[in-house]
């Protein structure tokens, strides 16, 4: 059954309101997926707040207009579903990276990151980015280094007078 003009609409409304928020995006190829599997796609990508969504190649193109992930105009051809990051660029590629390993049936045709159209080889380089946690956590590391190192130095000088005390005083025993 084909969608009315109001029901195409809403679907490009709908998109192009998560692709306005969405950090990166990767369309794969499902064809020959099973109903079983995409719904086990779905699920992990709801855990890892990915936003996947099946949508007509046309309908898709008019959604990515002024957006992003314009550059993916040219990509999108064959059943694609589009997996959309939401909370950290790498979350769409690690959920579709650990699912694609388990099922050869998806293919990843097209990835977007930042504008910019990446080559499907480049999934796993995505997929390895730090969550947002992940990055404070480095960040924070780099920052807190520094002064745990002026902190033991400025404790060694003490120690230092302490040990030489205790060497002069067994000396003189």
């Amino acid at each position: 059954m084909p969608l009315t003009l109001q029901q195409k609409q809403a679907v490009v409304a709908e998109v192009a309101d998560v692709a306005k928020d969405a950090h990166s995006v990767i369309a794969a190829e499902y064809a020959g997926l099973s109903v079983a599997d995409m719904t086990e796609l779905r699920n992990a990508a709801r855990e890892s707040n990915v936003y996947v969504k099946v949508v007509k190649n046309t309908l898709a193109k008019r959604a990515f207009d002024g957006t992003d992930f314009d550059c993916m105009r040219d990509a999108l051809s064959g059943q694609l579903v589009f997996a959309f990051s939401m909370e950290d660029p790498g979350g769409a590629a690690r959920v579709i990276k650990d699912f694609s390993a388990k099922n050869d049936k998806l293919v990843v045709k097209a990835i977007a990151f930042g504008g910019e159209l990446l080559d499907p080889s480049e999934l796993k380089r995505l997929a390895s980015l730090p969550t947002y946690e992940q990055a404070i956590s480095m960040l924070m590391s780099v920052m807190k280094a520094p002064v745990e190192k002026l902190t033991r130095t400025l404790n060694e000088v003490p120690g230092k007078l302490v040990r030489t005390v205790a060497a002069i005083r067994d000396a003189k025993q």
